[in-house]
């Protein structure tokens, strides 16, 4: 049986009153639900249990792993929001209602569905620790969806792959995203399933010895270069990773690169250059596979220096180098920085908060930094109180929570996965922020993300340096830069330029306000 000292345990250096909250909540939370069970028969409160302990895993405060075993109180037993507040206070209250699934909707099937993902975007846009509790709670829901009913196993999956994935990704969260794929995959897409397990079990022996043998030897190249403070792990490629590479390669294994990777974790970033260079005096890297994200750090935050060797028995081996603040970083993301500590890791709330918002200026600099006159989400963010118990949000999940509120059912799904969740580009400016977009998006979209005034206002483009037309498609690493003039204006030719769903919107408003002053 499940006990809370597991959940504690996780916890990284818990003072007296985190220990005194969550035991509280825990046997809240049990009492709440103990005539509650599951699909597969065991007591409801296990889900509970499992959720809290991954909070507390990824780094999350007392306050968030308490809501975490309440979050589901107030919609399946008779706990009342009031017995929430008077319980555990307004913050908890405001976390459990953030995360509370609808209940009893008028909206049946799809439009259910819909509206809750509406919710819960409102929510988070609120606070960034409502989607945290979510995924957590929806990891656990995937680790146990055999017992969960057939017809309902591949909805739930796909919903995962398509929604929940692709925010663990775009918050940084790669363990728990690997996670939630690999558990996803198998119910999605079976039959693609059944055929990479297959064809991982013939390598896999084979695999693993190379695989350890690299490892072996790359230990031994550090201790020769007079290296010893490092830590090293290897892994082998998640099979819905491999899927998705699979299917953008033709189903060519020899065109995939990183089936095998070495990950390196040493104290300072000087440290992972030295790694960097003793690796290639011994092994011959890749053409074109050499990647510094420290320099230039993934919009999401990853940071990490990537190279790809060629074995001396003529295999590929990926090795990523990086420094352990890096490694959990690139495993648990934004969590990882909601809980700032002090010296003896006393946490205080005003500090990791702000420490939070500057944590959420690196992860999107382009829209968070961007210096322009006319940008009023620039103004009003300036003017909120960075020590503000309510997080700082990334603007993608307010622009979600903003921007689709009007939008219809499936046109809100619909572009919930193509402007948000599909595969990204990152492109830079001239100054050398980061602009995060769609792929295949043009510079029209560029333009629009910057500033509606700059969209409305282009009449050229130039990446790397050169002229391009309008429709030019971007790709990862070009340089944009638009040219406007103030009597340039959009034409309906730009909708067909446009991937993005705030670009085709700014368009027809300029384009209807022209219609009408054309009409006058």
């Amino acid at each position: 049986m499940p006990n809370v000292k597991e959940i504690i345990d996780k916890m990284d250096s818990p003072t007296a009153s985190d220990t005194a909250l969550i035991k509280k909540a825990y046997v809240f939370a049990e009492e709440a639900h103990k005539d509650h069970e599951r699909f597969s028969g065991e007591p409801y409160f296990v889900h509970l249990h499992e959720t809290a302990k991954s909070l507390a895993e990824t780094g999350m405060g007392s306050e968030t792993i308490a809501a975490g075993l309440l979050h589901d109180t107030i919609e399946d037993t008779n706990t009342t929001p009031e017995d929430i507040q008077e319980t555990f206070g307004d913050e908890i209250l405001h976390l459990v209602q953030g995360v509370t699934k609808l209940g009893a909707l008028r909206y049946q099937g799809l439009e259910r569905h819909i509206e809750s993902l509406r919710k819960l975007f409102v929510a988070t846009s609120q606070d960034i620790r409502v989607l945290i509790i979510k995924l957590m709670d929806r990891l656990h829901n995937m680790k146990t969806l055999e017992h969960v009913p057939k017809e309902k196993q591949k909805r739930i999956a796909l919903e995962t792959l398509e929604i929940y994935v692709p925010i663990a990704d775009r918050l940084g969260m790669g363990r728990i995203k690997r996670e939630l794929e690999d558990l996803a995959f198998p119910y999605v897409y079976t039959k693609e399933f059944e055929e990479i397990n297959l064809l991982f079990k013939k390598k896999n022996k084979e695999t693993l010895q190379r695989l350890d043998k690299m490892h072996k030897a790359l230990k031994r190249v550090l201790g020769e270069h007079d290296i010893r403070n490092f830590k090293t792990e290897h892994r082998i490629k998640g099979l819905y990773s491999l899927y998705q590479k699979l299917e953008r390669k033709d189903w060519d294994l020899e065109k995939i690169h990183d089936i095998l990777a070495i990950r390196i974790v040493v104290p300072t970033v000087a440290d992972c250059y030295t790694v960097f260079g003793t690796i290639h005096s011994v092994w011959k890297p890749l053409p074109g596979k050499i990647k510094d994200y420290i320099a230039f750090p993934k919009p999401n935050g990853y940071q990490s220096l990537h190279t790809t060797v060629f074995t001396k028995e003529g295999g590929i081996v990926e090795i990523q180098i990086r420094t352990e603040e890096m490694h959990r970083r690139a495993q648990f993301g934004i969590a990882s920085h909601l809980a700032y500590k002090e010296s003896g890791g006393r946490k205080r709330p005003q500090q990791y908060i702000k420490f939070a918002n500057e944590w959420l200026q690196q992860l999107l600099p382009s829209i968070l930094r961007f210096n322009t006159k006319n940008n009023t989400k620039q103004k009003s963010a300036k003017k909120e109180d960075p020590q503000s118990k309510s997080m700082q949000v990334p603007t993608w999940i307010r622009d979600i929570a903003e921007s689709h509120q009007a939008e219809a059912g499936e046109e809100f799904l619909d572009n919930l996965k193509s402007d948000f969740f599909s595969h990204r580009v990152f492109v830079f400016t001239p100054k050398g922020d980061v602009i995060d977009l769609p792929i295949s998006s043009s510079t029209i979209d560029f333009a629009y993300t910057i500033h509606s005034d700059i969209g409305n206002h282009t009449f050229g483009a130039k990446v790397n340096g050169k002229l391009v037309s309008l429709d030019t498609e971007l790709h990862n690493g070009d340089i944009v830069e638009i040219l406007t003039r103030p009597s340039s204006h959009p034409t309906n030719r730009w909708l067909e330029f446009a991937k993005t769903t705030a670009a085709r919107k700014h368009i027809r408003i300029a384009l209807d306000a022209q219609q009408k002053l054309n009409t006058r």
